[in-house]
């Protein structure tokens, strides 16, 4: 297949190499040139997205945010408009829910199927094409989708027939996966205080009752003073913020994922928004008077 991929950061480049093994034709667009010139250098192709976009047969949106998914498909790149009716808009994106079934019915219109479909499981398995998605959207968009999402993905959950759910069970994992953030590195600079090194720390809590998943994945972070991102602090104040606004206008109360989203704020403050999301353990660690692995 012909396949666009719209941002190419710590997961859409893995999904982009991914789909060249597969053997698919990649066009690739990000802002940052390095990461277009490493995929082209890979086999991707150096024809501009605007260009190839009438021909796509799928594009795997992978950006930031809503402002920039609506930009990508409707705003100065306006590739909606420029891909051939039948073809599919695969987002992956965490966005709100609604404006997932806003983005899709506005794809629609124009005669093109719409996959929503935000994905989990890091940058490393994004690379080895083996991320978990949480897809919702027509039977012919995952029909379109399935060789993209067959080379990307290990996992593909179908959760319903238009766009919207996808994105609401991506709102519940962003809300467990913030907090556990959070609790990891409130309970690593907690054990300092009690004389525990972060060493410690990993070697026991992994094997105890209270790991998670966040935990062994991000802490190993805070041991080696390694804070080069794989998923950024700046992402969870956007990502918490959709969660919480679900919450309200579900008129439900989630005082946990508050906490959580206030540490990360915090932590952004604090300079470090473009640094590994482990880093909000500085937060817990400067209010606490502190030093973490690496520090002096």
């Amino acid at each position: 297949m012909k396949l666009g991929v719209v941002g190419l950061g710590s997961m859409g480049y893995g999904i982009a190499a991914s789909l060249l093994r597969a053997g698919h034709t990649v066009c690739g667009s990000d802002v940052n040139a390095d990461a277009m010139q490493r995929l082209q250098a890979e086999g991707g192709s150096s024809e501009a997205i605007g260009d190839a976009a009438q021909g796509l047969e799928a594009l795997v949106v992978v950006v930031l945010n809503a402002a920039q998914v609506e930009t990508v498909l409707f705003g100065s790149l306006a590739l909606a408009s420029r891909m051939p009716k039948g073809a599919v808009v695969i987002c992956c994106v965490t966005v709100a829910p609604e404006f997932a079934r806003m983005m899709g019915a506005r794809c629609e219109a124009l005669g093109l199927l719409y996959l929503d479909a935000p994905i989990s499981g890091g940058s490393v398995k994004a690379a080895r094409g083996k991320l978990t998605v949480m897809a919702s959207g027509s039977a012919a968009a995952f029909v379109a989708a399935q060789p993209v999402l067959a080379a990307t993905a290990e996992k593909v959950f179908e959760l319903g027939d238009g766009a919207g759910m996808g994105s609401a069970m991506k709102a519940v994992n962003q809300m467990l996966a913030g907090v556990h953030i959070a609790a990891m590195a409130e309970a690593v600079t907690f054990g300092i205080t009690q004389g525990i090194a972060p060493e410690t720390f990993l070697k026991v809590i992994p094997d105890c009752a209270g790991t998670s998943w966040m935990l062994e994945n991000r802490a190993p972070h805070i041991v080696s003073g390694d804070y080069t991102p794989h998923s950024a602090v700046d992402i969870w104040p956007k990502d918490l913020g959709i969660v919480l606004d679900a919450a309200r206008a579900a008129k439900f109360s989630a005082p946990l994922t508050a906490a959580a989203l206030q540490q990360f704020v915090a932590a952004s403050n604090m300079g470090l928004g473009r640094q590994d999301d482990a880093a909000v353990a500085k937060v817990y660690a400067s209010i606490a008077g502190l030093s973490l692995p690496g520090e002096t």
